[in-house]
């Protein structure tokens, strides 16, 4: 065994610092908003800051509320597939995933005044869905693998699993670095799964300070999930390592190899809280003026996270690593950035027309508590080095047909990418549809729709060394029933 280490409690604290470092893509996760709403809102490409006169106004415009004039409940459930097309080392694999539960449930209590108006409203909202998934395959021709990439880290885990050896100084004996006689040409293959969500449970208010003048507020108490589970493997299959090569000089069952595989899980319990604050101008009952501001959201992650995996060879069965003894737990804090948000509507008889524009700063999003300060100070400037403000852009129809109690929806949105330089078809684009039923003066049934497509790209490890580009698509259905009374 070798002796750069002590205590296997140690080597197994060296092991989860280099594979499981936090970084700006935890905040950034948390940061970007999702497009979940309720279905007339998503209809209208979620161009809503300026309209907000029902239940969803918590969330996109308090102020909206001051509108409301009967009691309202209201109701949903969402619909998310997730579509990912990976192109990797000339290999293109498809996958998906979806996922189905409730996205809002509220009350809104109107409160009768001698002039204009006091209404509060209470209820759950699912703020951001996490549905993500990736499957990747190619042969990687190259003089790189991960095996190479932990083993330049010294790490334990290609030791553990007689794919790397201990260097040993040949004078004193002392223990230098760890090699390894692997030089990539591997065939790389992978899932990732990625599930969960941001849910609020929000109290928010509005009451109108002039005529035609609203303001509101709402403050959200957060909690949430996130898992992540990535299953990685790195097989010969063109035998590069005969059976003829020991990778570990020291060790005759490390001969042949075939395979290794590798696999981390994190997750993450999310809570929390933010408020939001907004106004609303009406003017004449055919226009009106929005404008929101987002506080920043201070979030705590309680995170757990472990690693398993195996290596075959043809002269044994290989080894294993224990995933019990090699985990950790963590509890830390993030903070997202402001997000000001303004728009306004116009009702030409029949139509609604919509626009807002939103501004968020990414480089305000901040590490705050949890790890170490030299952590917090380095993690914290990778956000300023690698993000940039970005503006999201939302477009809306509604156009209400004549006796037929009918009313149809169209939309867009564009969300730019929050990284620097960063080409638009990283950009999110998203056009969005949507149709509405009122049954009665009561009962309102609306069904909102948006499909979603933009690219990205992922590395298995290093940069560029391993890269996956994908082209996502994101279909989004919410069905919203609503009751005023």
């Amino acid at each position: 065994m070798k002796l750069k280490i002590v205590f296997v409690s140690m080597m197994i604290i060296g092991l989860v610092s280099f594979v499981n470092a936090q970084n700006d893509n935890d905040v950034l996760r948390l940061s970007e908003p999702g497009i979940g709403s309720s279905a007339r809102a998503l209809g209208m490409g979620n161009a809503y800051v300026a309209v907000s006169d029902d239940y969803s106004g918590a969330a996109f415009n308090p102020a909206g509320l001051g509108l409301i004039r009967k009691m309202e409940m209201s109701g949903g459930l969402q619909y998310n597939s997730l579509g990912n097309e990976s192109l990797f080392f000339g290999n293109t694999t498809d996958y998906s995933s979806s996922k189905t539960g409730l996205n809002q449930f509220g009350f809104v209590f109107p409160f009768p005044t001698f002039r204009g108006s006091l209404v509060f409203s209470l209820g759950y909202n699912k703020i951001k869905d996490f549905n993500y998934a990736q499957k990747f395959d190619g042969y990687n021709n190259n003089s790189n693998s991960m095996i190479q990439y932990l083993t330049g880290f010294n790490d334990d885990v290609p030791f553990l699993l007689g794919l790397s050896y201990p260097v040993y100084d040949n004078n004193t004996g002392d223990y230098l670095y760890d090699n390894t006689k692997i030089n990539g040409q591997l065939n790389q293959s992978g899932t990732i799964l990625k599930q969960g969500s941001l849910n609020s449970w929000s109290l928010a208010g509005a009451v109108e300070i002039a005529p035609e003048l609203y303001v509101g507020a709402t403050l959200n108490i957060l909690s949430g999930d996130y898992s992540s589970n990535r299953e990685y493997y790195e097989d010969d299959t063109k035998d590069v390592y005969p059976n003829s090569m020991l990778l570990d000089p020291a060790e005759p069952a490390t001969a042949g190899f075939n395979t290794f595989y590798f696999n981390d899980f994190l997750e993450w319990e999310l809570s929390g809280w933010d408020l939001k604050v907004g106004l609303l101008y009406q003017l004449r009952n055919n226009f009106r003026f929005g404008a929101s501001i987002k506080f920043p959201s201070s979030i705590t992650i309680d995170e757990l996270y472990y690693v398993d995996g195996y290596s075959d060879f043809e002269s044994s069965g290989g080894f294993e690593l224990d995933p019990q003894s090699i985990s950790s737990e963590i509890e830390y804090k993030v903070k997202t950035p402001f997000e000001f948000t303004a728009g306004f509507s116009a009702n030409f008889y029949s139509l609604i027309v919509s626009a807002q524009a939103q501004l968020i700063d990414y480089t305000q999003m901040e590490f705050t508590e949890g790890l170490t300060p030299t952590d917090v100070s380095q993690i914290n400037k990778d956000i300023k080095d690698n993000y940039k403000a970005a503006g999201n852009y939302n477009l809306g129809l509604e156009y209400n047909i004549p006796f037929v109690n009918m009313r149809v929806r169209g939309g867009f949105m564009y969300m730019t990418s929050p990284y620097k330089d960063d080409p638009s078809q990283f950009d999110k684009k998203y056009l969005t549809a949507g149709i509405g039923f009122l049954a009665g003066r009561l009962l309102a049934v609306d069904i909102g729709y948006a499909h979603g497509w933009w690219e990205t790209f992922s590395d298995n490890y290093g940069f560029a060394l391993s890269r996956t580009t994908e082209k996502i698509s994101l279909d989004n259905f919410i069905v919203t029933l609503g009751y005023r009374f």
